[in-house]
């Protein structure tokens, strides 16, 4: 009787820990974590993008910085070349030679403002796009954060309903002789975590689901414990 009572005991272990195994599968298998997945590499994916555009930004500035340094210094020099020509008191050679330095500064200082116009409207086009750029990521990471928390409360209660069974788990292998319950965990390990089934009326194997005859039932009776013959799991009588 005793012996019928621990395969009771041990076939009660084998619904836990089955209804154990479903809940892992169903926390690692939840729709969300794979929208998750995607959310966080596209997420990751506009921070990449928004970081190239800043860095652009950053190079523009320093671009800006310094064509405005030489501008300052073009604008300066050709000022003081002005003055002195328009202040007189050179031969004539002279005053070509500096009226053609004043004409070749006033290139200069119209190509740099024009230079500093064109990195004024690239910087205003990379900072319009940049903006673009973060409310694509807000949208990211808000969609990120809403998925998390929709993981986070499924996983909370599968947690809950994952520590229920270990509390049944753990009452139900006291009860369970060592030996057994060694047998019992081995076989999980090989038999796709299902060690023990019940022979039905039929003679029907309740783990590999084969139907054993009435000489091969005597002979998978006849061992302590009982293992169907075919696929060497513990069977209940």
């Amino acid at each position: 009787m005793s012996e019928f009572r621990s395969l009771a005991d041990l076939l009660e272990l084998q619904r836990v820990d089955s209804e154990i195994d479903r809940l892992l599968e169903r926390r690692a298998s939840l729709p969300e974590l794979e929208h998750y997945k995607s959310a966080h590499l596209e997420t990751e994916a506009i921070r990449r993008k928004l970081s190239e555009k800043e860095t652009l930004l950053r190079e523009i500035d320093l671009d800006l910085d310094r064509t405005n340094g030489e501008l300052e210094m073009a604008e300066t020099k050709m000022g003081q070349q002005e003055q002195r020509l328009y202040a007189g008191g050179m031969s004539a050679k002279e005053t070509e030679n500096l009226r053609l330095d004043v004409q070749s500064r006033r290139k200069r200082v119209r190509e740099t403002e024009d230079r500093v116009l064109e990195l004024l409207q690239l910087k205003e086009t990379l900072e319009n796009e940049a903006a673009v750029i973060r409310d694509q990521l807000a949208a990211a990471e808000a969609e990120e954060q809403r998925l998390s928390g929709i993981i986070k409360e499924a996983w909370k209660d599968i947690d809950a309903e994952l520590a229920r069974r270990e509390e049944r788990k753990t009452a139900a292998i006291t009860l369970i002789p060592p030996d057994l319950l060694e047998l019992y965990e081995q076989l999980r390990e090989r038999k796709e975590g299902v060690a023990i089934g019940r022979l039905d009326e039929t003679g029907v194997c309740g783990g590999c689901h084969l139907k054993l005859s009435a000489a091969e039932r005597r002979q998978a009776l006849a061992v302590d414990p009982p293992r169907c013959i075919h696929c060497r799991r513990i069977l209940v009588p």
